[in-house]
């Protein structure tokens, strides 16, 4: 029986949502990531950092672009032991000018991914997966790296069919 992480980075607070700026107090990622843990099990792990992003959006965007300019591996707040134990990895996070948010890339290169299956899913508000499936591809070279799911933010709260139908074949 395969063992499954949903490893996950999500914003709260100030999130861009249909047109307009909402303090949410979880994250749009973190609630897809629940989703999928309701259908598939598994065991969720939130990337978190250290260093809190500033709160406002425009700063936070300013701050994301320096850091993948940079290319900056925020210190993460707590990390697996391992992840040997897992076969299948649900990668969630929201989409950075066009890539996952740092953190992220902080998270995949400390783990040896190769034979691990991963399936990325991320929130936006119109970019789509961006570049981020042939970037996790890059920093894990020996993974699998499936197909990923694309939801709309301002759609996470209400995209449940949409998840349980990319869920398919995927357990």
């Amino acid at each position: 029986m395969s063992k499954i992480l949903i490893a996950y980075y999500s914003r709260k607070g100030l999130n861009y949502v249909s047109g307009a700026i909402k303090n949410l107090a979880k994250g749009n990622t973190e609630i897809v990531a629940e989703m999928i843990q309701r259908s598939v099990g598994g065991e969720l792990f939130e990337i978190d950092t250290v260093k809190d992003y500033p709160v406002d959006y425009t700063e936070c965007t300013n701050v994301a672009k320096v850091e993948i300019q940079q290319k900056a591996r925020p210190e993460l707040k707590r990390y697996l032991d391992s992840i040997d134990d897992y076969d299948k990895i649900f990668l969630g996070f929201p989409i950075w000018y066009s890539i996952p948010p740092m953190a992220v890339s902080t998270f995949l290169e400390r783990y040896d991914f190769g034979g691990k299956k991963i399936f990325p899913f991320c929130t936006h508000e119109g970019s789509g997966l961006g570049g981020s499936v042939s970037y996790i591809k890059k920093i894990c070279p020996k993974a699998i790296v499936s197909d990923g799911l694309a939801i709309y933010g301002s759609q996470a709260g209400q995209s449940a069919a949409q998840v349980e139908r990319w869920l398919k074949n995927k357990i």
